[in-house]
């Protein structure tokens, strides 16, 4: 390797992202429901509960008659310009009692609205886990590329009670990763053993060394929070649903919107069709 080219690995090898924290203000809030008035009322105090980490909130709440349909929708919640939309999946549809959907509303939301969605276990089901709804002190961001996403874990530190946890978690496609050794090893001049090693640790030290940046630059901006990291090769979609029942989590933080398409961003929407037991923050 010409000595340039080691000089440039070793230069980007040291180069390391730093947490930048910035503080997430919800100042108003949209609670949109498919039931009645009381239903809705109901409703919504066990929400503005869930969610008293917010502080004081200006909250809103939309019932099922205020819109019949997307379109009606999307204009009540950008004319109000809120800085959360609280909702559930599978709104005026019964097809919440089938774990295959999140209805056209939420799907429509989540790329389109400005603020983050947070998707609740829907009132109906009774398959809310006995921990969920009840605080944010355990509070996990889940990412296959966590590094430098200083947005998603602002967000996750703000939804987090103090001195509760925030679990930082970042899984490497395994089966990917298998697909590229298997070129690799087809590759006579690589020594394919060493190049296993090597980019899994690489591969798992970026993370991990943001993670430990997260913790400190958090700590000096006095968040109490207890910031666990978890980096690891795996099945994205089978591994975190293990980690959040291990864990009982009380929230989970993703993203939603991706910029090269109208889809939902990778993983997001398996898991926002999978994990129905506890509530979602979709970015």
């Amino acid at each position: 390797m010409p000595k340039i080219d080691q000089f440039e690995s070793v230069f980007k090898a040291a180069a390391k992202e730093v947490f930048t924290y910035e503080r997430i203000e919800v100042r108003s809030a949209f609670l949109v429901t498919d039931l009645n008035q009381d239903e809705a009322v109901t409703f919504s105090e066990q929400v503005k509960g869930y969610l008293s980490i917010l502080g004081e909130v200006s909250w809103t709440t939309i019932t099922g008659d205020q819109y019949s349909n997307v379109e009606e929708l999307l204009s009540l919640v950008e004319e109000g310009g809120a800085d959360l939309v609280c909702t559930y999946r599978n709104l005026h549809s019964a097809a919440w009692k089938f774990p295959f959907s999140v209805g056209e509303y939420v799907d429509v939301l989540t790329q389109i609205a400005k603020p983050p969605i947070l998707l609740l276990p829907h009132p109906e089901a009774g398959r809310a886990a006995e921990h969920s709804m009840d605080d944010t002190d355990v509070v996990m961001v889940v990412t296959d590329h966590l590094t430098g996403d200083h947005r998603l874990i602002n967000h996750a530190v703000r939804y987090t009670e103090a001195k509760g946890k925030l679990f930082l978690a970042h899984i490497e496609d395994e089966a990917l990763f298998e697909y590229y050794m298997d070129l690799i090893s087809k590759i006579s001049t690589i020594d394919t053993d060493m190049a296993r090693q090597e980019i899994r640790e690489r591969a798992e030290r970026a993370p991990g060394d943001y993670i430990s940046s997260c913790d400190q630059v958090l700590r000096e901006n006095g968040i109490t929070s207890e910031v666990e990291a978890i980096v690891t090769h795996g099945h994205h979609l089978a591994d975190f649903k293990k980690l959040v029942e291990e864990h009982e989590i009380d929230l989970l933080v993703f993203n939603t919107k991706d910029d090269e398409q109208l889809a939902m961003h990778g993983l997001a929407y398996p898991l926002a069709v999978e994990i129905r037991d506890i509530p979602l923050l979709m970015l």
